[in-house]
């Protein structure tokens, strides 16, 4: 099966399985992918993460966060620029996901980083997604 866009491919297997309750779900792994998922980590919106090898590819297997009634900690996740429509935001137009309570991940020409972190190095990029 051939994705086109694979962060958007990660973003729906995420949010599919984070809708039906699922302990953990696996995604077919890449050092892009890997970056937001370590991200989404750091941030506390997933338990945690491993690289595991699957019959011969290497898998991204997340383990998905609750609150303690069962509740989900990422209530949304949005894919923001497209390979058809790229969306950049320079230092000054950085988004606010809901005033700073949820986080908008972006490419820089330093990595991958929250918005809060380009602000505080004062670079601007390509606004891959918002999880909130």
């Amino acid at each position: 099966m051939m994705v086109t866009d694979p962060i958007a491919d990660l973003l729906t297997r995420i949010r599919n399985a984070n809708t039906a309750r699922k302990e953990k779900v696996d995604v077919p792994a890449s050092k892009m992918k890997q970056a937001i998922v370590d991200i989404l980590k750091k941030e506390g919106y997933i338990r945690s993460y491993r690289i595991v090898d699957e019959k011969g590819h290497k898998v991204i297997r997340i383990f998905l966060k609750y609150g303690p009634k069962q509740e989900q900690v990422i209530t949304r996740l949005e894919r923001i620029s497209r390979p058809s429509v790229r969306q950049y935001a320079n230092k000054d137009n950085l988004p606010r996901v809901i005033n700073g309570l949820g986080i908008a991940i972006l490419s820089t020409s330093r990595g991958l980083m929250t918005d809060r972190e380009a602000r505080r190095q004062g670079i601007g990029g390509e606004i891959l997604c918002k999880v909130w």
